[in-house]
């Protein structure tokens, strides 16, 4: 049963009925906690059912949000203990793979998932400052991945959610010098993984990212190599869980799509670009079966555009995602 589904009789209800419109920013929360799309909504659930049982010990000495956010910290770090982190190939610790060599999935692997970006039709809304764009990349969460829960928790609740110390202490349970300590380690640790970077990225919307997608579309459905070669700044990065190599370079990456993409031909391929994922521009391939001449969902391309090109590509491949996303399973 939902918590949708209570019986709305009682003040409880009628708070957690009125709670819903912090719904996506606690699923972002969650999210950058747990990398995972399908966790992050179990744990926003688990949060709002959490809530509607304990509504009577609710005193009012905080905020409603912060109070929510308090349980689902600590819903995150409940449901994180003895669970591996969820990486990208590239987080795996091994150097960059030889294009011509074989690929092997690793579905036993939990990766790392993207997150499908809600409309931002209001950039004073506090979920929408709560959801930055900054916050929910993918560079960003991955690196994320490599903190301990609480070191995790930390860094999320001064640095994207800007509570005091003193605040997030309370959250946790921890004193003020711990947490100080925790967000030291943390930012260190995010800096080692994720040095800061010259360069900004373009927002989806923008002329640059636009371009740029439509070049990589064109240049995949058209099977034209060598305008996908030019697409690429020089250190680019290609990787696509389930599979555990990533590749660097936009000679490795084109040799890559031509040795293992199921696609022979041009029209083997064509891509949908109506959503985005982590504040990135996304594309949405579909691969043909030629037993049935119908484009099937295939992957979930996540671009990182840089002013010099595409520096980053994660191609998700996950049955389920197309729908996560609302995107059709054919075109």
């Amino acid at each position: 049963m939902t918590v949708l589904a209570l019986d709305q009789g009682n003040a409880g209800d009628a708070f957690l009925a009125d709670a819903q419109k912090y719904r996506r920013e606690l699923l972002a929360h969650c999210y950058r906690m747990t990398g995972s799309l399908h966790d992050a909504e179990d744990l926003v659930q688990e949060t709002y059912l959490r809530a509607w049982k304990s509504y009577a010990g609710f005193e009012g000495k905080s905020s409603v949000r912060t109070w929510l956010y308090r349980i689902a910290t600590n819903t995150c770090l409940t449901a994180l203990d003895n669970r591996k982190r969820r990486p990208l190939p590239s987080g795996l610790g091994g150097p960059a793979a030889d294009p011509n060599d074989d690929i092997t999935a690793r579905p036993e692997i939990t990766w790392l998932e993207p997150l499908p970006e809600a409309p931002r039709d209001d950039p004073s809304d506090p979920s929408v400052i709560a959801e930055s764009r900054e916050s929910v990349r993918l560079a960003f969460i991955a690196a994320l991945q490599h903190l301990s829960p609480r070191q995790r928790a930390v860094l999320v609740l001064r640095e994207v959610l800007q509570w005091k110390a003193a605040e997030v202490g309370e959250a946790i349970g921890a004193s003020t010098a711990a947490v100080n300590s925790l967000l030291q380690r943390a930012r260190a640790q995010l800096e080692e993984i994720q040095p800061t970077r010259d360069d900004e990225p373009a927002p989806p919307e923008s002329a640059e990212a636009a371009d740029l997608l439509a070049r990589y579309v064109s240049a995949f459905e058209a099977y034209d190599m060598d305008k996908l070669v030019q697409l690429f700044t020089a250190d680019a990065v290609f990787e696509m869980p389930p599979f555990d190599t990533w590749y660097q370079g936009p000679a490795d990456i084109v040799t890559l799509s031509k040795n293992h993409c199921p696609a022979e031909k041009a029209g083997d391929m064509r891509f949908l670009t109506t959503v985005t994922a982590n504040g990135q521009p996304m594309a949405a391939l579909y691969m043909l079966n030629p037993q049935t001449g119908v484009h099937e969902a295939f992957q979930l391309h996540v671009l990182d555009v840089r002013p010099a090109g595409i520096a980053h590509v994660v191609a998700f491949k996950e049955d389920d995602l197309f729908a996560k996303f609302g995107l059709p399973a054919t075109v």
